[in-house]
């Protein structure tokens, strides 16, 4: 994902300030934040997939066509069962995230207490 599509999701549409994207977030902050934004929309599309299935279901022999099941109908990325594991943080890389918001939130403190 480059820059500009970062960019395009987090202040077109997911609608923080520019402002703030720019000048206040860290990359690991906005990084973070589309994460968020694409775990918060799998409900809707298991949502959609199952109203689909429904209506097909209910006007067409899936059965025939082999589809059993809603997750039959349509596969969503992240039920793949083929998931790298380096795509997922170890506890080292989780660690050394955390070591980085408590300096951040240090600085900060120290930065508002003067």
């Amino acid at each position: 994902m480059s820059a500009h599509d970062v960019y395009e999701k987090v202040v077109g549409e997911i609608g923080y300030n520019r402002n703030e994207f720019l000048l206040q977030l860290r990359w690991w902050e906005i990084l973070s934040i589309v994460d968020g934004y694409h775990a918060r929309q799998h409900g809707l599309w298991e949502s959609a997939r199952l109203n689909a299935f429904l209506v097909m279901s209910a006007t067409a022999d899936l059965r025939k066509a082999g589809v059993t099941s809603d997750r039959a109908l349509v596969r969503f990325p992240w039920e793949d069962d083929d998931v790298a594991s380096e795509d997922q943080p170890d506890a080292e890389e989780v660690e050394r995230l955390r070591q980085l918001m408590r300096e951040e939130n240090e600085r900060l403190w120290k930065q508002n207490s003067e």
